[in-house]
């Protein structure tokens, strides 16, 4: 249900609907202890740590650990945030952290914005990626936030 994607070469755009308030779906994002719950592209995947310092300024750091044993971090900072209503978030891999990072080992920072918006009592969460160097990037990205999305589910 409301699963639809929408991509151009540098933005991806992904929509979602749960059947949860917007507040619940809006805390998953922004508790660290609720991140470790569903965040990963699948089941197999680890999240032993997240932090979250939710203010504009504030950072986040989230770290996956793959099935093989690789481990994967994010992080980036907090542009803005409506409570429940919307996050606007920088993105970039840590180096090393593989899925977006350059020959050079530079992360390549890109922008997520993540709006929750009220439908009957459930909550139509609008994931838009932008900034990708390339087709590939996105795609991969794309891959991964469909899992996370999904995953979701477990807590919303």
């Amino acid at each position: 249900m409301g699963n639809t994607t929408e991509t151009n070469q540098t933005t991806l755009q992904i929509k979602r609907t749960y059947q949860a308030s917007r507040e619940t779906v809006f805390e998953a994002w922004t508790n660290p202890e609720t991140l470790k719950q569903w965040f990963g592209p699948t089941d197999d995947f680890k999240t032993p740590e997240a932090e979250v310092d939710l203010r504009v300024g504030g950072k986040y750091r989230i770290q996956m650990i793959a099935p093989n044993g690789e481990t994967h971090i994010v992080g980036g900072m907090y542009k803005e945030i409506v409570a429940p209503e919307k996050l606007v978030f920088t993105w970039a891999w840590e180096a090393g952290g593989g899925c977006g990072g350059t020959e050079s080992g530079s992360p390549i920072e890109t922008l997520v914005t993540v709006e929750f918006r009220n439908r009957d009592g459930e909550t139509e969460l609008i994931l838009t990626h932008k900034q990708f160097p390339d087709a590939e990037t996105r795609d991969k990205h794309n891959e991964g936030w469909s899992g996370c999305l999904d995953r979701l589910r477990k807590v919303c």
